[in-house]
């Protein structure tokens, strides 16, 4: 190794980080400084994937965690050939291809978004699982490694702890992590905020910890061998590093380790701008410049990624042909395909809550899609998740992925990411569990899976305060309301950034799980009962097929000719409006009841169509065991909703639904007095 070369390498990268937010006038440029030479080292010399393929199956991954840290990677990737030196410029600004925090670009070869600090190492678990599931099935030759980059904010972010854990009991050897330990955060030095002792604590997880001056290649180059080395467990290379490496002030001062070039252009931070980049060996006129060295370093690499390549493709090849059929299943896993799943046929008991309907559901999962993860956060037996391994599979262990099942603990944030990371690597669905009101631990996780348009299935159950004796804590109110507005939101290929379904009875709950697993742009809720309900009676002889109307939103349940109300509910509440709408009928009133388990479908539906299930003009009710704002855009200006303004209690169910006005009786006098009889 050329030391020489690689440092120059480094400082070519951090001359490019000053100058592009320098020229943004906005950014960090001082932790990126300070990371340049883990990650020149990096992709210089120990990173695999194909030049030529940046999809390439067997490729190892690399995922940034603290985000605001992007100029590093975008450098890297530069040197690499993945962006022009125009790119660099156009930082932070609009249209540009390198935004203020990364988001995924497999073509540029950005892995994962990151920003939220904690979640970038932890999808890169997730991602490791993933690889050692595909090892555990079809053998080394689909083995790569998987690089994760943290910070001191990302270890102390509490996700950093179920992280550590999991990894660490699983064995997770193929994992490998950087600690940019610079000691320096934003406001404050790490010291003013915890003394704990980091190599300590990820010993006692079971991690392979390896501590290095982290701007040292030559240290650098020893631990990440050593990483590559390590059988049993997972690896973390804690790099001392320096806070704005290389910057002086105009009088050539050092002015390193200061927490002004942590969030500051070099020249709002105390430091000259213009001295730093001369002394890092740049032309501050045109800082914009690929060092010779740099080019010859990086133009090396890419021919000893050629050969290596060409050997892993030329050995996975042998394999494929002595093992056509391994190599046909894998590949259908890479590509997405799916066995056919006659939904239709899965059977229920009548009248069961849906959290068990959805476990009838994940026992045919499981038992035909050889590619799926399913996880629960300590609830497997109460969101019923563990049906999925009802007729077949197992609980991962410590170095065994042969199983299907991750038990993550009580971690469910933590259990999100992972889940994200899984879906990241890709060839595999994935699921997650947990009750409704936990999922408010799990929203930064969902949400950056909204943003990737990731595909990941949450399974929620639990779902209104008929969770009854475990009280307020336990009843979820406002979670189905906050998540109906993510379904406003719109990702950035102008979709519902995620599908959310609250289905009223098991039919409903299986085409709910069709439309999950057929969703491949987008997460997806499953809203669940814990208590049994009673099933929807179809208007004909198939209720199967009247319930696939739901994939629209809403649709008609009970219908009536000329209906005097229109009922709206979801969820358990759509039997109470049934049962409503048979005392109404007695009392001379004509109700018709829709269903409408996703209303960011409904919205998207055309004008006709939603005419046909709720005609203008007449009145419409809805009821929800939350906020009535859930269904406020769907009955109108003129409308009403009854839900739940207010915490829940601790009682039985029963009392509740008396005390909280959930009675068919209450419900008729609620829609008497808004019709005005």
């Amino acid at each position: 190794m050329n030391i020489n070369q690689i440092n120059k390498a480094a400082d070519n990268l951090r001359i490019l980080e000053a100058a592009m937010v320098e020229k943004a006038k906005s950014g960090h440029p001082g932790g990126a400084m300070g990371g340049a030479d883990f990650t020149n080292l990096l992709y210089a010399k120990y990173l695999v994937y194909d030049p030529e393929n940046p999809h390439w199956f067997m490729r190892d991954r690399f995922f940034l965690d603290p985000g605001h840290m992007s100029t590093m990677l975008y450098g890297a990737l530069y040197f690499c050939g993945k962006y022009t030196i125009e790119d660099l410029q156009a930082f932070r600004q609009w249209g540009s291809v390198t935004p203020g925090h990364p988001e995924v670009d497999i073509e540029r070869g950005i892995e994962n978004a990151s920003g939220p600090l904690g979640q970038g190492h932890v999808m890169a678990v997730g991602a490791a699982i993933a690889e050692r599931f595909f090892v555990a099935r079809f053998g080394e030759v689909v083995s790569h490694k998987t690089f994760a980059f943290i910070s001191d904010g990302g270890i102390q972010e509490e996700i950093s702890q179920g992280a550590g854990r999991l990894a660490g009991y699983l064995g997770l050897n193929n994992l490998i992590m950087f600690y940019d330990s610079n000691k320096v955060q934003l406001a404050s030095m790490v010291d003013a905020t915890s003394t704990e002792d980091t190599a300590a604590k990820y010993k006692a997880w079971n991690w392979n910890v390896i501590e290095i001056d982290g701007c040292n290649p030559v240290e650098i180059a020893d631990a990440l061998e050593n990483a590559l080395a390590e059988e049993k467990r997972p690896t973390i290379i804690i790099g001392d590093t320096v806070m704005g490496k290389g910057c002086v002030t105009e009088n050539g001062e050092n002015f390193e380790f200061k927490c002004s070039t942590h969030g500051n252009p070099l020249s709002k931070s105390g430091a000259s701008y213009e001295k730093t980049i001369s002394n890092l060996g740049g032309d501050p006129e045109n800082p914009w410049v690929l060092f010779p060295e740099t080019k010859e370093l990086y133009e090396a690499r890419k021919k000893e990624l050629k050969a290596i390549v060409a050997e892993r493709k030329a050995k996975f090849e042998k394999w494929a042909s002595e093992n056509p059929e391994k190599a046909q299943e894998l590949q259908n896993y890479i590509d997405g395909k799916m066995p056919e799943i006659d939904y239709k046929a899965i059977a229920h008991k009548p009248n069961i809550a849906t959290r068990a309907a959805s476990a009838d559901v994940l026992a045919e999962l499981g038992d035909k899609l050889g590619n799926m993860i399913v996880s629960s956060a300590d609830l497997a037996n109460s969101d019923k998740t563990e049906g999925f391994i009802k007729k077949k599979g197992h609980l991962f262990a410590p170095r065994d992925f042969s199983g299907t099942f991750l038990q993550a603990g009580v971690a469910e944030l933590t259990m999100a990411s992972i889940m994200n990371g899984i879906a990241l690597h890709g060839g595999l669905q994935c699921a997650c569990g947990t009750f409704f009101v936990f999922s408010d631990y799990m929203k930064p996780a969902f949400r950056m899976a909204a943003l990737m348009e990731l595909p990941v299935k949450y399974v929620w159950s639990h779902d209104s305060f008929r969770v009854g004796e475990d009280g307020p804590t336990h009843e979820p109110v406002e979670q189905e309301a906050q998540l109906r507005l993510m379904e406003e939101l719109k990702n950035h290929s102008g979709k519902n950034s995620i599908l959310v379904l609250r289905p009223a009875d098991s039919a409903e709950t299986t085409i709910a799980w069709k439309m999950a697993m057929e969703n491949k742009d987008t997460p997806t809720a499953l809203i669940l009962t814990r208590q049994n309900i009673n099933d929807i009676a179809p208007k004909g002889t198939d209720r199967y097929e009247e319930a696939k109307e739901m994939e629209k939103g809403g649709y008609v349940v009970l219908e009536c000719d000329a209906p005097d109300v229109v009922l709206v509910g979801n969820g358990s509440d759509v039997s109470l409006l049934i049962g409503a709408a048979k005392e109404l009928e007695g009392k001379g009133v004509k109700s018709r009841v829709v269903s409408m388990p996703s209303i960011g479908l409904w919205r998207n539906q055309s004008a006709e169509y939603k005419e046909s299930v709720i005609p203008s003009g007449v009145p419409v009710f809805g009821k929800t065991s939350g906020l009535p704002s859930t269904f406020a855009t769907v009955v109108g200006a003129n409308g009403m909703v009854s839900g739940l303004d207010h915490f829940g209690e601790s009682a039985p169910a029963g009392v509740l639904e008396e005390k909280f006005g959930f009675t068919v009786e209450h419900t008729v006098s609620e829609i008497l007095n808004f019709l005005g009889k």
